[in-house]
């Protein structure tokens, strides 16, 4: 029999102790990684003093946000034709980055778009379950959410850019995951800005966007672009096909009205004036009748502005027939001939503010103040 007053009661006490430890640290990692995320990273490596400033800069802006980057998987289920077991396998992968210390992190649309699952790995290598919190396809953004328990990342809702004043030949910081090589980063600068380029909707464009010769591969998508002090200036968001070293981002400006809406509301907002219009194909057939480049009313919405402010919508006679509606030319000086015309106009406004409506009714151009509401999305 073991005799507890022997020397070897401290070993046994020890080896228990230990034992211990050991248990309570299992279980809280399990429920870690289950239930949460543990986003933490140790303190960034002294940059040597001998480098040059150039260096020392790229390297101090990657060693600050690179741990905010995250790796982002579109995993789907797919059922085997012969057994009919049911697998999930990884479609597509993509970057995003830590929005908020709630747990926000944003990405594209397209990293994410028909995932039956999505995960993100964070900085330290772990693998958390997220949800797609809301989405934006024409503008290619969407805002997942993990559930994090603490973290001493810096997120990058405090260091935010105004995209408006980029200069052309300023410092471009791209990081993301490249064919799934983590955390790779990429320099160049800021090629030109104001680029309009068609979003992952038919018809739509995303305006605005920033071009950069900072290398954006397979991957890098979702990853956020920065300047040299580390402030976002955009989202890495696609590269012209055939080309070397043309990338495009969505604007920072962009970006931050959108994932505040999406954060609060659970979607974006839209703003407008309660009518709807004509497909394009359909306004291409009236427009070469009337001659007139706008877009066709469709129906104007009961006790809207529009319908206050006595626009127009098509209705038939008591014959049946087709009486066209009011043909919408501009919106504050902004020619609409599309609904991307019309998206991107109302895109910038406001609940609340009024518009200046300029129309093509019986032959005649014709002109009315209209108040601008959200209608939804």
């Amino acid at each position: 029999m073991f005799d507890r007053s022997s020397p070897l009661k401290h070993i046994y006490a020890i080896f228990l102790f230990a034992l211990a430890v050991f248990a309570v640290t299992f279980v809280a990692r399990r429920l870690f990684d289950s239930n949460g995320a543990v986003f933490n990273v140790q303190s960034a490596t002294v940059v040597p003093g001998d480098l040059l400033s150039y260096e020392r800069n790229t390297i101090e802006v990657f060693q600050k946000a690179s741990p905010a980057v995250v790796f982002v998987h579109n995993l789907q289920y797919q059922r085997n034709l012969w057994s009919w077991n049911v697998s999930e396998v990884q479609q597509g992968t993509g970057s995003g980055f830590l929005w908020d210390a709630n747990g926000h992190l944003v990405t594209n649309y397209h990293v994410v778009h028909g995932a039956d699952r999505v995960a993100v790995t964070l900085i330290d290598g772990r693998t958390y379950e997220a949800r797609i919190v809301g989405e934006e396809p024409r503008k290619d953004l969407a805002v997942l959410k993990i559930d994090l328990l603490n973290t001493n990342v810096e997120p990058f809702v405090e260091k935010i850019a105004d995209s408006s004043k980029i200069l052309v030949g300023q410092k471009a910081i791209a990081i993301g995951n490249p064919y799934g090589l983590d955390h790779t980063l990429t320099v160049g600068a800021i090629s030109a800005t104001g680029r309009s380029m068609s979003s992952i909707v038919e018809s739509v464009t995303i305006r605005d966007m920033i071009q950069t010769d900072a290398a954006v591969n397979p991957g890098n998508s979702g990853g956020p672009l920065l300047d040299s002090s580390g402030r976002l200036l955009g989202m890495n968001t696609l590269i012209l096909r055939n080309s070397t070293g043309i990338g495009f981002a969505v604007p920072s400006n962009t970006i931050k009205r959108l994932v505040e809406q999406i954060v609060k509301y659970g979607k974006p907002l839209q703003s407008g004036i309660g009518a709807s219009y004509f497909t394009e194909q359909t306004s291409r057939w009236i427009r070469s009748r009337t001659g007139v480049d706008g877009l066709m009313v469709r129906e104007v919405a009961p006790g809207s502005p529009a319908e206050q402010a006595g626009l127009r919508g098509a209705r038939r006679d008591q014959y049946g027939r087709l009486i066209l509606g009011d043909i919408v030319v501009s919106i504050d000086g902004e020619n609409t001939r599309n609904y991307d015309d019309m998206y991107n106009v109302f895109d910038e406004k406001h609940p609340g503010e009024k518009v200046t409506v300029v129309f093509y009714r019986d032959g005649e151009l014709r002109e009315l103040a209209i108040d601008v509401v959200e209608v939804g999305y």
